[in-house]
């Protein structure tokens, strides 16, 4: 699918959920009341992102649910798509029960440049007879053509020839676009250690196929796994994968300790992210990508391409940087990943926010100052502080997770150390705070910073990680590196 053509399912209709959400229990037209043990179903994603542009004249439209639903509930009266007043366009509607996913097929085209907008009922009800909460409307317009271009693998986990991966840790692949939920199965994504297939299950939501095995993984193994030409989008007719998609990678002998990681998706690929600029005191030096979205690129122009090795990417062709503009990018495809990467780091911030049962909670009342933590999930509900130095023990496969409400602020001269083979690329702060994460004065740092706000890292101040901000980016004379991988 081109670039702009495609419309992300990891955009949720937050706007819709959280009226849904609102209204549980308010606006039941059946008068049901969930038992204590049961639940209102949600959406919570689709393949078509409310107010989204430039959706292809073949695509289908998708609802996953938030659990299992029932099929019968779920027809051409309940879920509907529409051009303004007029009747609702003629479709078939069809459950995927793997993935809890409503797909609905339009008998032909949509038509071009046109509003459409899209209903699912409170007719709809769950496995358990729970029916939605209220109605669930959102819109989107049409492009100009059919979307006629293949699905592509834009990352894995493993990496092709990782070596000492985990025994215990699932194996993901990203896909550059929603696929058909019914071609994601043990068929079209396989795993094996040469002759011998393993067996698991897959698991897929948004663009993200997973496959998780039955069993631990041998120890010191080579595996390959392949997505075939069996995985398909959801444009009519489909467009498949060009080519069976086939890695490699060789397992350690650890088994991981802590929670699973958090995907970064597209986020990843860079080591500085905004939504709303990246601000310098020169002299910087940055390992990696940066970018900024939606603010203009111009918002990037005192980080000069002489501080940074990667790329930087703006949502318009404004920055001018010293004059020298070789390291930035900003032609339509450059914006528009920039823009899904800022969409995947509020992806992962939810990710690493809505992880349940932690290890620990509220421990050593959130002063983290001269204690050794171990892997795991570990949640505060106040401000995190670092005034002297903090050590992550663990192994290259072992995951950290610190779920913070408040802001995290690290002292001058503090420094985050990792021994036993830790690497920060599996160290992640999500940080909830309306200030954000401060970084002192010449401190060492290690991690991927998820901050909802803002990201201040002081003069002097090592980064060995992310800076991924729903705000803004602070620099001042600071080096920041990407993980290794």
């Amino acid at each position: 699918m081109k670039m702009n053509q495609i419309i992300d399912s990891r955009i949720s209709l937050m706007s819709t959920l959280l009226l849904t959400i609102l209204m549980a229990g308010c606006n039941n037209d059946n008068n049901e009341v969930p038992l204590e043990n049961e639940s209102t179903p949600i959406i919570i994603s689709s393949n078509v992102a409310d107010m989204a542009v430039d959706v292809a004249i073949n695509a289908q439209i998708t609802a996953t649910f938030s659990e299992a639903m029932d099929s019968t509930t779920l027809n051409t009266l309940s879920f509907t798509v529409a051009a303004g007043n007029e009747t609702a366009i003629a479709a078939t509607v069809s459950l995927d029960n793997a993935s809890n996913t409503a797909i609905l097929t339009p008998t032909s085209d949509f038509s071009a440049g046109t509003l459409y907008t899209t209903t699912i009922t409170s007719a709809v009800k769950s496995a358990l007879g729970i029916p939605l909460a209220s109605d669930t409307v959102w819109s989107f317009t049409t492009a100009a053509a059919p979307d006629t271009t293949s699905p592509t693998v834009s990352s894995t986990y493993p990496l092709n020839s990782a070596i000492n991966f985990a025994r215990n840790r699932n194996i993901t692949a990203e896909i550059s676009e929603p696929l058909d939920p019914a071609t994601v199965n043990t068929t079209s994504f396989t795993l094996s250690d040469g002759a011998t297939a393993i067996t698991g299950t897959i698991n897929y939501t948004g663009t993200t196929v997973t496959f998780d095995p039955e069993s631990d993984l041998a120890a010191s193994t080579l595996y390959t796994v392949t997505l075939t030409t069996a995985l398909t989008d959801l444009a009519i007719p489909a467009n498949s994968l060009l080519t069976n998609y086939v890695w490699s990678f060789t397992t350690g002998t650890d088994i991981a300790e802590g929670p699973a990681l958090v995907n970064l998706r597209t986020a990843g690929d860079m080591v500085i992210l905004a939504k709303a600029g990246i601000t310098n005191v020169p002299t910087s030096s940055i390992t990696g990508n940066i970018g900024a979205s939606p603010i203009t690129a111009a918002s990037m122009d005192n980080i000069t391409c002489n501080e940074i090795s990667g790329t930087i990417y703006g949502s318009d062709a404004a920055y001018t940087g010293n004059g020298d503009v070789s390291c930035f990018a900003g032609t339509a495809s450059d914006t528009t990943l920039v823009a899904n990467a800022v969409l995947d780091m509020g992806s992962a911030y939810a990710d690493a926010a809505g992880r349940t049962t932690p290890d620990f909670t509220e421990l050593y009342a959130g002063d983290l100052s001269g204690q050794t933590l171990q892997p795991g999930l570990y949640k505060w509900g106040t401000d995190v502080l670092i005034s002297t130095n903090v050590t992550l023990e663990g192994g290259a496969n072992d995951v950290w997770i610190f779920q913070i409400a408040g802001d995290v602020n690290v002292a001058d001269g503090s420094s985050i150390f990792l021994t036993g083979g830790a690497m920060a690329k599996n160290v992640f702060w999500q940080v909830g705070g309306g200030t954000g994460a401060i970084i002192g004065t010449t401190a060492h740092f290690e991690g991927i910073i998820l901050a909802e706000k803002g990201i201040t890292v002081n003069t002097g101040a090592l980064i060995n990680g992310r800076l991924l901000a729903q705000t803004a980016v602070t620099l001042d004379q600071n080096a920041v590196t990407q993980p290794a991988q």
